[in-house]
Order: C-alpha cells, then structure tokens, then sequence
C-alpha cells in the first residue's frame, strides 16, 4: 500500500504543550534542547522521530510504499532552518528504509494560505535537497485559494523534474481540481471528492485515470460528510475512477492509512476484491520506477490470491 502522509505537526505541538519537550530553550532562534549537558537542535530530533513513529506504524499496517507530504513552511516561519528540518526528515527516511524496509518518497508542500512568494522561496530551498524531494503539493486551507495562484511555482518544479500533486476537491469547489490539471498540471489529485458535482470533470479523470488520494477521516472531520458512512468512495468507484485510500495528518484526523482502510470498508461495506483493486491503485500512482511498482504489485497479489474468497 502507498500513504499519504505528514510527519505529525499536530502531534509536536501537542507536546510541547503537554511538557515533554522539557529543557528546551531558544537559541539563535532555533529551539534546542540541553542533553547530557549539550545543546541539540530539537527540530532535527523532533522531524525524524515524528516521522520514524509514523513509517513504524505504516510498517504494522502493511506499507509498502510511504509518500510523504511535509510543510516546511509550519516550521521555517518560527526561525526553524529548512536544512535542520530536511536533514532530520532525511534521516529518517533513509533509517526507515534501511531498517524497516518501507520505500520512502518526500513530497515537499506549500501552504496555500501563504504568498505564492513565500511558496517559491520555499521551493528553492527545496532545490538544494533535490535528490532527497520525489515531488512538490499544495495543502492547508482550499476555500478561497484556488491552484492558479501557485501555477509559476509549480512550472518551476516541473522545470527541475520534481513530480506535482494538489490537493482540491475536497473543500473546495469542482474548479480547483480543473486547475489543478491545467494550471498546475497535476499529476496526482490529493481527495478529489467533489469531482462528482462535475460531470464533464468525471469523464476527463476516468478518461486521462488520474489518480485520487482520498483520505476519508479527514473528509469527515472537515465536514464533507456527517459520518463515514456517507462517503461517495462507492460512487467514485463506480464512475470508473482511479480512487486510493490514504491518511492524512494521522494525529489531527485520527487514524493511519490502516485505520482509514479498515474503518471506511467495514462502513462501506466494501469487498475484499475491491479493497485489493484499491491498494492496487495506490501502488500504481506511486511515483516509484516502474519494475519497482512492478514488484510490489506481485507482492499483493501474492498476498491476495490465499486470502479472497
């Protein structure tokens, strides 16, 4: 399975919150914590344990394959260097790999409530980690920030080869998800729900089998639907859509991609069949080469073929 994912803002602030971040201190502006007597910079820390509990908790939920989306934004606008963040999410990633054996892709994202300004000198911080960044996305707050604001940034990304996703459609209107297409040129649309309200968009996403990230919880949460049994997952299926299950912020909106898996089936009521056709899609839009995709697609159909009846 692929995930859509964040290293767990929410779950930082909460910490420090509760108190666990204790002897911290502000240091050039820079929060560090004293250890053993030796200032260490906390941001670095936190980054790569928020995302090495995340991929651990992927791992026992069957991951195969992780997409992470991070906001560098949230912490560069507190005085966080960007390269004490990616060097902390780096690590990670790379220790995730090494000893979880969960492939691992960074997908750097902009704020959308910020400048589209402050989006690209964001990206061209990113550019000095370009090995270490798969793609770009733009998350945070839909209404009222369509993509086309940010069509220069992602021109700029694509100029360097990175990949682009966006999300839309999920707060915002059947338009932001045409944008996101044709003035982002998108590659993946992150939830896509209400491409339902547009007939003609639903033809062009089956037809052109653009991949949907949907994520359910945070669908719910977000007040898309009352209750999760109220989600349109069927109906996107049924229109020929290339649909995937996702988490999204798994602190924030209560659940990883296992929960979100098991929780929408069972209010769904979605067959084994279809929930294999689903993690299929998922490891399909992953932006791995393709004998990659080739390999985990074997590997769960091995591991469908004993178990469907």
């Amino acid at each position: 399975m692929c995930i859509r994912d964040r290293p767990g803002v929410h779950r930082l602030q909460a910490a420090r919150r509760g108190g666990r971040a204790a002897h911290a201190q502000r240091a050039g502006g820079v929060e560090a914590v004293v250890v053993r007597g030796r200032q260490v910079d906390l941001q670095r820390l936190v980054a790569a344990h928020q995302l090495g509990v995340g991929v651990r908790q992927q791992v026992a939920d069957g991951v195969r394959r992780a997409e992470i989306f991070f906001d560098p934004q949230t912490h560069t606008n507190r005085g966080i260097p960007f390269p004490a963040l990616m060097e902390g999410i780096r690590g990670a990633a790379v220790e995730a790999e090494r000893s979880l054996g969960v492939s691992t892709g960074l997908i750097l994202c902009f704020l959308r409530h910020l400048p589209a300004a402050h989006a690209m000198e964001t990206l061209e911080s990113g550019l000095g980690f370009r090995d270490d960044i798969v793609g770009i996305g733009l998350d945070s707050s839909e209404v009222g920030f369509p993509p086309e604001l940010f069509s220069d940034v992602f021109a700029r990304a694509g100029a360097e080869g990175l990949h682009r996703v966006a999300h839309a459609g999920e707060e915002g209107p059947p338009a932001y998800v045409w944008g996101a297409l044709d003035s982002l040129h998108a590659e993946r649309i992150d939830h896509g729900i209400r491409a339902l309200e547009d007939p003609d968009l639903v033809g062009r996403l089956a037809a052109e089998h653009t991949p949907l990230t949907v994520c359910p919880f945070s669908n719910v949460k977000l007040g898309g639907f009352s209750r999760l049994e109220e989600h349109v997952l069927p109906k996107m299926l049924d229109a020929g859509l290339n649909v995937s299950i996702n988490s999204d912020d798994p602190a924030y909106f209560g659940g990883y991609v296992g929960d979100n898996y098991m929780a929408t089936a069972m209010a769904l009521e979605l067959s084994g069949e279809t929930m294999v056709s689903i993690a299929r899609n998922s490891l399909a839009a992953t932006f791995l080469p393709m004998s990659e995709k080739q390999t985990l697609l074997k590997e769960l159909d091995d591991y469908a073929a004993g178990r469907l009846v």
